[in-house]
C-alpha cells in the first residue's frame, strides 16, 4: 500500500505540473519541464511499481480534465520514460562476493538515448495519427518560423527565395535529430537530478556510481550506423524519422561520454578546475559545435578505451535481473 499511495501522489503532482502548460506563461513552461521528476523520485526511492502507478494516475487525470489524447501523450512522453530509466537504474543481482552488481551507467546512458529516440518518434506518430505528410508539414512550419526569425525577408541579412526554401526543408528534416539530441540531454539531467535527490534522502538502494568511468557498449556504434542508413534510405517515412532521431540521440550520448572522459583524465591535475570550466564555457559559446568533437571522442573511447583504469563498471550476465 505504501508504494501505491506514494505513486498516486506523485502521479497527481506530475499531472498538475503538466496541466499548467495551458496557461502559456514562462513559469508554466518551467513547471511543465519538471513534470517527470516526481515519477523518477518515487520510482527510484520507493519502487518502480510506484512509478507505474504514478504513470497510470497521471494519465487518467490528464485524460479526464484536458483530453484523452493529452493523457496518452503524458504517459508516453513524460511518465513511461521516467519509469523505464528508473527501473533500469535499479536493476542488480548478487555478485560472487555477496555484493550487488548494479546496472552499468554506460548501458544506462545508451538506454537514455534509445528512450529519447522512441519517445520522439512515438510523440510524432500520436500527434499526427501516423500521417508522415502531416508530421513533415508541422516540422516545416516550425522550421519556417525559425528561418524567418534568423533571416527576415527584406532585411540586410535576407536570402533569396530558393535558398530560403532549401534551408527550411533541411531544418524540417533535421527536426527529429535535433529533438532527440535535446531530449537525450533532458532525460540525462532528469535522471541525475532525481537520483541525487533520492540519494541525499538515503532512499537510493544502489551506491552512487563513478559517472566519469561510464562507457557505452560497442553495440551502440552499430546502432549509430544503422540509424544513419535508415535516415538516408527511408527519407519520407517514420522509419527514416526513427533513424535520424536515433543518430541524434546516440551522438549526444557519445558527447556526454566524451565529457566523462575529460572528467576522468583531468583527475589529480592542478589545473582541473580551469580545464573543466574552459570546456563548459566553450560548449556554451560555440552553441554546441564542440559537441561534435566530444561525440567523436566518446565514439573512439567505446571502440578503443581512453580511461586511466579499466573501471567501466561491472558487466552484467545475460539472464534476467530483478529490480
Amino acid at each position: 500500500m505504501n508504494f501505491i499511495l506514494t505513486g498516486i501522489g506523485a502521479g497527481l503532482v506530475s499531472a498538475l505540473l503538466t496541466a499548467v502548460v495551458i496557461k502559456a506563461t514562462p513559469l508554466a513552461a518551467v513547471l511543465y519541464l519538471l513534470a517527470p521528476i516526481p515519477v523518477l523520485i518515487v520510482s527510484l526511492g520507493w519502487n518502480h511499481r510506484a512509478g507505474l502507478v504514478a504513470a497510470a494516475v497521471g494519465g487518467l487525470a490528464i485524460a479526464m480534465f484536458i483530453s484523452p489524447l493529452s493523457g496518452v501523450g503524458f504517459v508516453v512522453v513524460t511518465a513511461l520514460p521516467a519509469w523505464w530509466l528508473s527501473y533500469l537504474a535499479l536493476l542488480g543481482r548478487p555478485g560472487k562476493d555477496g555484493t550487488i552488481e548494479w546496472y552499468p551507467v554506460g548501458r544506462l546512458l545508451a538506454w537514455i538515448a534509445g528512450t529519447a529516440t522512441v519517445t520522439i518518434v512515438s510523440a510524432g506518430i500520436i500527434s499526427t495519427g501516423g500521417d508522415y505528410a502531416t508530421f513533415h508539414q508541422n516540422a516545416r512550419s516550425v522550421s519556417q518560423a525559425f528561418v524567418n526569425l534568423q533571416f527576415p525577408q527584406g532585411g540586410a541579412g535576407g536570402i533569396d527565395a530558393e535558398t530560403r526554401e532549401g534551408v527550411v526543408d533541411w531544418i524540417a528534416r533535421a527536426t527529429p535529430f535535433l529533438s532527440a539530441q535535446g531530449f537525450t540531454l533532458v532525460l540525462t539531467v532528469y535522471l541525475y537530478t532525481a537520483g541525487k535527490i533520492v540519494s541525499i534522502s538515503k532512499r537510493l538502494p544502489r551506491s552512487w556510481p563513478d559517472i566519469s568511468q561510464l562507457r557505452m557498449p560497442r553495440a551502440t556504434v552499430g546502432l549509430l550506423v544503422a540509424g544513419g542508413v535508415l535516415a538516408f534510405l527511408m527519407t519520407t517515412s517514420f522509419i527514416g524519422v526513427l533513424g535520424i532521431a536515433l543518430a541524434g540521440a546516440l551522438l549526444t550520448a557519445f558527447a556526454l561520454q566524451g565529457l566523462a572522459i575529460i572528467h576522468n583524465r583531468s583527475r589529480g591535475r592542478a589545473f582541473r578546475p580551469m580545464i573543466l570550466t574552459g570546456v563548459y564555457v566553450l560548449l556554451f559559446l560555440t552553441q554546441g559545435i564542440l559537441m561534435i568533437a566530444l561525440s567523436l571522442f566518446g565514439l573512439a573511447d567505446t571502440l578503443f578505451g581512453f580511461r586511466r583504469s579499466t573501471g567501466a563498471g561491472p558487466t552484467l550476465p545475460q539472464p534476467p535481473l530483478s529490480a
